[in-house]
Parts: C-alpha cells; structure tokens; sequence
C-alpha cells in the first residue's frame, strides 16, 4: 500500500507530525525510516544499510561504518498528513545529536530490539525525550529475529523506563514464521506478504482467545488511567473502539501510558499501522503549548525553564501572546499559527559545497523567500536565500515555510545553532538547545606547516556545524586540543577533515576531561582585597564557607547531571554588611575561580559556597573589587580543602559467547572496571560494568582479539567518579 507523495495535503496545522526516531544503535531506526519514505511513496526503491543506499545514510563515513551518524531530516505524506521525520544516531558518542533534534520535534518513535528490549542507549535517549516532555509511541522491532520475545521486550520497557506499556497488537507467528500482526482496537489481522503488501482478514481462530485476553487488559490498564474510559468501562464491562482510540491518544500526549507495536522493518512487516498509530496518538503543532521565549531586546537567550519540557510545564496557565516579567526580560508565547509573528530555531547548520545550510524549526508566523529576518540572539540581520524542503541529503525549493515546518534554508551568513530567527519587528529569543560538556580530547596538528592555517579553518567550521565538539589551545604545550563526546566521536570529526579538505592531519592519544571536587570543606576563609594606585583604590572584604555538594549517586557509582553543574551559591550576611549588589558579584568571581582547581587545573564542580560575612568601604567597593575578591577567596578556600579528582566513567554492555565470558570479566576488572551483572541470552553472556572512559580506548581492537570477533559492546556516559589513581590526570 503507497500513497502519491504529491496527494492533497490538508492545509490544516492539524495535518502535521514533526517526529523522531529514536533508539539504541542497530535496533533498526535507518530501516524504518526506509521502509516508511518507501510506503508512503517518498522513495521508489528500497535503501538498505548493508548496501549503503539508504536515503538518511547518505554521509560516507555512515555508509563505511553502518551506523547513523548525524542526524538526517527527511517529509512524506500519509493519509493526508504531512509528516517531517529525523532519523537520529543512536550511538552515545552522538547523543547530542538527538539533544538537538528533540529540542524541535512534537513526537517521537522509539524503537526495542525484540531479543535485546531495552538496551543502554534506548535508556538514555528515553530520558532525553523526558527531559524535553516530548510524548512517545514505541516500536518494537525484529520480531523475525531468533529470540525474539514481544512480552520480554514490553516487560524490559516497564521495569527499565518506569513507563506503563499499552500493548495494540498481538504477533502473528514467533521468529521465523512472523508474518503479521492482529489489531487489538478493530480485533482485525494484518498479514504481509513476501513483497511488502498485507491483507486485511479476521483473528485467526487459534489465536482468538488470547487476542480477546489482551484485548481486556488493554481495556483494564487504560481504564485504570483515563477518567472517561473507565466510566464506560464501568457503566459497559467494555470500552468501545472511539473511546479507547482517544483514550489512547489523550494517555500519549500526557506520557501516562506508552502505546506499543511491533513488526519486522526488514521485512516491510508493520510499517502501516506504525503510519497510522503517528497520525492517531502523537500530537500535531496545535497540540502542544505554544513556544516561549524572552522578548523586549533580550539576547541572552535565557528563558525560564529547561528546553522545551519547562516551557510546556509552565504555559498552562498562559494564552497565547501572553507576557510575563523575568531579570532577563519578558516572557512572551508564540501560538503556532502562521499568522503571527515569526519565530523560528535554527537546530543544525551543515557546511556544503554551494553554501551554509540551516535547518529551522517554525514555530510560528511564515517565512518567506528573498525577506530578512532578525538573528534576536546576536543582534544582527539575515536574508532568507532559498528554502528547501529537506529529504536528507536531496531538497525540493518552496517559496514559504509556516509555523509546524521543518525547513532548511540558505542564504545565512552568521547565524549558527541555536539562533533564533524572527520578525525584526517582534524580536524574541527562543531557548537554544543544550550542549553537553566534552569528555574526551586529541590534540591534533597539520603534517605539513604550511597546511596550519587550512585546518584551523577546518576546525572552525566543524564547531559550528558541531556544537558538542570544542577547539582550544593547550596553554602548556601550545598544541591544539579538539574535544567531543567520546573516541568514535573525534574519529569521525578527524576523518571528515582528512576527506573533505583533503589534509594530513596527525592525532595524539586520546586524553579524557577530569574534574575536581571538595571532599572535606573549610570554613570562615577570610580574604580582603585592597589595592590602592591612586584615585580610587579598590576594597572588598569576604568570608567563605565551603562544602561539599550533595549528588544524587546512582548504583554504578557515577554521578548524575547534577554533578555536572554542581555549584551552589547562598548568602548568610545579615545587616546588610555587604550590599546586594556585591553578593552577586562575589558569586560571580566565585564561578570565574571553578575554571581551574588546586589538583591539576582541571574544572572543579559538586561545592556549595556560602558567603558568611563581609565589609565595605565607602568610596573604594566596587562590584569588580568584590568579583576578584569572591574569585582569589575561593581559590585559597579550595587550596584549604580536601579535594579529589574525579574521571568520567562509562556503563559498559558487552555480548560475548559463552566460553568468552571470564575472560573478558577479568579484562575488565584490570581496566579499573566494576562488573554488576550478567546475564545468560540465546547462547552468549550479556556482561554490564562500570569502567572510567580513559580505560576503555583501544577496548574494541582488544575485546575482538579475545573473541575472536565474536564480541560486541556498547557504552553509555553515567557520570563522574572519584579517581582510584590521581596521577591518571596527567
């Protein structure tokens, strides 16, 4: 069954799904997307990864290596909805990908292996999603697979994502012999046929009974959840098709329940009704609150809250166009319609050989071919060029884009990731997606001298296609340090050096970023900063506490976010001996003084700083004489305290044979590693540890080697942990 990708669309905003596909790496997220371009007639041949001719692989290095690598946006059409899709990458390296994906899609697809179910990196963009509020259905997929196991898998999404799986269908026949699925809302059967088509019949008599047995449960865990479902439940002892259908979408939309299919995308087996189950349950541009940003001039780019998720949390009690007042400026809500006022987010900027290529995400109002926009982050005008209707790496040019649209566009000079584009009339800054901290670092350098320039202009523009990849200078050595989110993250950054600007470029081992922390704090750390020149001198007077800052620490030992940004700051000056005005600037020389810690001069995190006491004077306190006084009392106070070096350490998934599985538990407890489970599966072991990322470059040549190539792993970022060797630091 395929639709004419130029069928009438309706003009509606209700006709619209901007959604993601999201899952662990090679759980089949390129596939599905092949397999729905294909059904929906956006593609006339079927791409498959092994052959590298998928339509959102197209970058050589995602053909070379078989994984998506960047995130690829692509538009179909299915019973009349226009439906914007981004394949996203799956491995943890390009986690920031998907951070910046979510920061612009309604809804999201997310897709289990059916032997494996949950697997690390399927945890972690799960809460991703969360973090941004983005409702999901779930996908469970290669149930054609030996071992697969649909109620294993729902079971694994339950215990591991803490969610309430709503099951739709039932399979049709176990591994092999998978063939179709019976439709619990219509209590039909959809069976494929070898060529990707599917017959609609009747529940087959054997399987009768037990779809009416999960028929009921369905019936029972939505009534359970939805008001207006379980007052028919209870007046009925049933709840009819409509009813469950929008209890269905409403549960979605809210995150209280998690629908669930299943099929083979391999063997074009579910694809349909995963079509149909988007345009049912996840949510259109109408459906989610509007968009909030800082209006009035503001361009910092702060909002009140965290990405989207914040935004949605607090728009309830709002209107659209609504404003209210922060210490940055006013809050302002842009409804998605077209016709309002133009408010756009640029999410991803590519470097091609005909230009600058943006990708947007219209919130509201429309924008238009050849008109000029303002960049309200940075101040500055743009002129819209062109704008493409993106289908990966191929477009089509359309005149307009309206609010729902994903759109790339050409013609920026300046504006970079996170920008927001709008109206020069109605500025508005829209919340910037978030960038992760870099872990891992190479220093790289021109074989040749007189290439030392082309790669700087290389560098450059990777970071700005790249936000999560950061260049600086080593101050010691003078070399140049490219960081990013993990070793197959700068591999890949380094290759596509190499081919496409035709460099030499040599590597140096890879170094991870460590951070330092306060085990044991000090208190009541006087420090007075006078300094007389002439004229007016400077003169600021502070006391210290400092302490440790309790983290959540998870099982693995590592820290969660909080870690990260672990600093908090507070005020017990009473009498007003230091004004406020001078409490802030104490804070912020405080934060100037975590650039560089006493162990090694790596950045410090997890401490609170309270300010005890103080005094002033009345002609020579300045805010900057308090900044330098809060930044040189810090420094002392940390020099005081116990600090420790802390290492970012990686849970670590490894699939080996049976025979396999000691040695490479020894292996890596040599690597510093804490093993906490294992677990027999289909003939291998399923081996999980802890183990800090410094030990773990190089792991794959070695765990191949004691394999025999039968040997996978996977890893996933869980945080920071005290360091078992301080001189590990360098």
């Amino acid at each position: 069954m395929r639709t004419d990708l130029h069928r009438h669309i309706t003009d509606s905003l209700d006709g619209v799904r901007n959604l993601g596909i999201l899952a662990h790496v090679d759980a089949g997220k390129t596939t599905i997307t092949e397999r729905i371009l294909y059904v929906t007639g956006a593609t006339y041949k079927r791409g498959e990864v092994h052959d590298g001719t998928t339509v959102t692989d197209f970058d050589p290095q995602e053909r070379d290596r078989g994984i998506t690598i960047f995130a690829a946006a692509v538009s179909c059409v299915w019973d009349d909805h226009r439906i914007h899709l981004i394949d996203t990458p799956g491995h943890v390296d390009f986690s920031d990908e998907v951070e910046r994906s979510l920061r612009v899609l309604d809804g999201a697809v997310a897709v289990f292996d059916a032997v494996a179910g949950v697997e690390p990196q399927s945890e972690s963009v799960w809460r991703q999603a969360d973090r941004h509020g983005v409702p999901r259905i779930a996908f469970v997929n290669k149930l054609d697979r030996a071992g697969a196991d649909l109620d294993a898998a729902v079971a694994s999404i339950r215990e591991r994502l803490g969610v309430v799986p709503l099951v739709v269908q039932l399979p049709i026949g176990r591994e092999d012999a998978f063939t179709g699925v019976v439709d619990l809302l219509r209590m039909r059967s959809l069976v494929w046929a070898a060529g990707g088509t599917f017959e609609e019949g009747p529940v087959p008599e054997p399987l009768r009974e037990e779809a009416l047995r999960r028929r009921r449960s369905l019936e029972e865990a939505v009534a359970e959840l939805h008001p207006l479902a379980l007052e028919e439940f209870c007046a009925d002892a049933a709840i009819s098709e409509p009813t469950l259908a929008a209890a269905l979408r409403d549960l979605t939309r809210t995150g209280e329940g998690v629908v669930v299919l299943c099929g083979s995308a391999y063997r074009d087996r579910g694809i349909e009704p995963l079509l149909d189950a988007v345009v049912a349950y996840l949510p259109s541009p109408l459906d989610v609150p509007p968009v909030r940003g800082v209006a009035d001039g503001a361009t910092d780019g702060a909002t009140d809250g965290t990405a989207r998720g914040a935004a949605r949390g607090a728009a309830g009690g709002m209107t659209a166009g609504a404003k209210e007042g922060t210490a940055g400026g006013v809050v302002e809500e842009r409804a998605a319609d077209p016709r309002a006022p133009l408010a756009a987010l640029v999410f991803k900027v590519n470097a091609t050989a005909t230009g600058r290529l943006a990708y947007l995400r219209v919130y509201s109002g429309t924008i238009r071919k050849g008109e000029t926009v303002l960049d309200a982050g940075a101040g500055r005008t743009e002129r819209i060029g062109r704008i493409l209707r993106v289908q990966a790496d191929r477009n089509t040019e359309v005149d307009r884009a309206v609010a729902g649209d994903i759109v790339a566009v050409v013609g920026l000079k300046a504006a970079r990731t996170g920008a927001t584009l709008c109206a020069p009339s109605a500025p508005l800054v829209l919340e910037p997606p978030s960038v992760a901290d870099p872990v891992v670092s190479v220093a790289v350098e021109a074989r040749r001298s007189v290439d030392a320039g082309r790669l700087a202009s290389a560098l450059a523009r990777l970071v700005e296609e790249d936000p999560s990849l950061v260049v600086r200078a080593d101050p010691e050595t003078g070399q140049t340090l490219l960081s990013g989110m993990g070793e197959l993250h700068l591999e890949v950054a380094v290759e596509r050096i190499r081919r496409t600007h035709d460099l030499d470029v040599g590597v140096g081992r890879p170094q991870v970023a460590y951070r330092e922390t306060v085990g044991r704090g000090v208190s009541g750390v006087l420090y007075r900063h006078v300094k007389q020149d002439g004229g007016a001198g400077q003169f600021a007077h502070v006391v210290l506490d400092v302490e440790p800052l309790e983290v959540v620490t998870g099982a693995d030992g590592g820290t969660d976010g909080a870690g990260a940004a672990g600093f908090a700051f507070r005020s017990a000056v009473v009498g007003g001996r230091v004004p406020r005005e001078y409490v802030r600037a104490v804070e912020a020389g405080c934060r100037d003084a975590l650039a560089e810690g006493p162990l090694g001069g790596h950045p410090v995190t997890g401490l609170r700083v309270t300010l005890t006491d103080g005094a002033t004077h009345p002609k020579d306190s300045s805010e900057m004489a308090f900044r330098t006084a809060g930044r040189l009392a810090l420094r002392e106070a940390l020099r005081s305290c116990a600090m420790v070096l802390l290492e970012p350490v990686a849970e670590v998934t490894v699939t080996v044979p049976g025979d396999a599985a000691g040695g490479v538990m020894g292996d890596l407890s040599a690597r510093r590693g804490r093993v906490s489970g294992s677990t027999a599966r289909a003939g291998t072991v399923v081996v999980t540890a802890t183990v800090p990322l410094a030990e773990l470059f190089g792991y794959a040549t070695r765990l191949r080697g004691r394999t025999q190539g039968r040997g996978t792993f996977t890893t996933r970022a869980v945080g920071y942990a005290p360091a078992v060797r301080g001189g590990d630091a360098g």
